[in-house]
């Protein structure tokens, strides 16, 4: 048990932190890994407690264990490329109900359950009001989008109206064609067109390690370029890979940092940001610590 002394450090300690984001956006990516009942609550409260003290909060969710539990349910067996699900018309379907239809659902009415006077999470999906426009990836993956355009003033205006949007990255083409859209990269594209001050990818990892086998070997700090030299590396897993790219490409697009933290653990988002020690991996264009 904290003493009340510590407890009112840790809240002076948050200070200037509280100070420092207060008006400025900042995205949050779920992974499908991380997702679970009751972390799912202790973010809805992380969100719930940013938003009230001015922070515009963005949450964009993936889901690809449930995808592939869902799948394997329907009698269909998961197909993977460089990383990237195989999607013809049926995995579309399948993939836009486990989003849409259950995951955004159930992480908006989480945080809708958290709030304490009226439901302020709204769900929206790429395809809503053209948010994320596509591009097809390769014809041999089938329905699989690269994002070319965001369009953020969608998200602003909900944010402006003082709600929270949940984003499920399916996204269309100009003609209204449906897409799965990594979420890795699609949380990095909304970032990047808001602006963001940050973007932070809650996963079921530490963070990045200097060794995979051993948790306590993680890299606290570093910046773009050597992040870019560490994904070649032996050390580094083929899952971890799309997040470490997009970090990268993030905070060299102008985001101000990228984190990678640890979705295991309660309350990691509020750690990371407003605490001097955080809890995970962050990653800046250039050294200033």
């Amino acid at each position: 048990m904290r003493s009340p002394t510590e407890t009112a450090s840790i809240l002076v300690q948050a200070l200037p932190y509280i100070q420092r984001f207060h008006g400025r956006s900042v995205v949050v990516k779920l992974g499908g890994a991380a997702i679970d009942k009751a972390l799912d609550r202790a973010l809805a409260q992380d969100v719930l407690l940013l938003r009230s003290v001015g922070v515009r909060c963005v949450l964009v969710h993936g889901g690809g264990p449930q995808v592939d539990k869902m799948m394997r349910r329907v009698g269909k067996e998961p197909e993977f490329r460089d990383g990237l699900r195989v999607t013809d018309s049926e995995t579309l379907e399948i993939v836009r109900m486990v989003l849409v239809g259950k995951i955004n659902r159930d992480l908006v009415a989480t945080i809708n359950r958290e709030a304490l006077e009226d439901p302020v999470a709204v769900g929206v999906s790429g395809e809503d009001a053209g948010l994320l426009t596509v591009t097809p990836r390769d014809s041999s993956l089938g329905y699989v989008g690269d994002v070319s355009h965001v369009r953020a003033s969608v998200l602003e205006r909900l944010l402006d109206e003082g709600l929270s949007p949940v984003v499920s990255t399916i996204g269309a083409d100009e003609t209204g064609q449906p897409y799965n859209v990594n979420a890795d990269e699609a949380a990095r594209a909304i970032a990047v067109a808001m602006a963001a001050e940050k973007i932070v990818y809650l996963t079921a990892a530490p963070g990045l390690l200097e060794d995979v086998s051993d948790e306590s070997s993680l890299v606290p700090r570093l910046t773009s370029a050597e992040l870019r030299d560490r994904i070649e590396h032996d050390s580094v897993s083929a899952g971890m890979i799309p997040k470490l790219r997009a970090c990268a490409d993030a905070v060299d697009a102008g985001v101000g940092t990228a984190h990678i933290i640890d979705g295991r653990v309660p309350h990691a988002l509020l750690i990371e940001l407003l605490t001097d020690e955080g809890i995970g991996t962050m990653v800046k264009r250039e050294k200033s610590w």
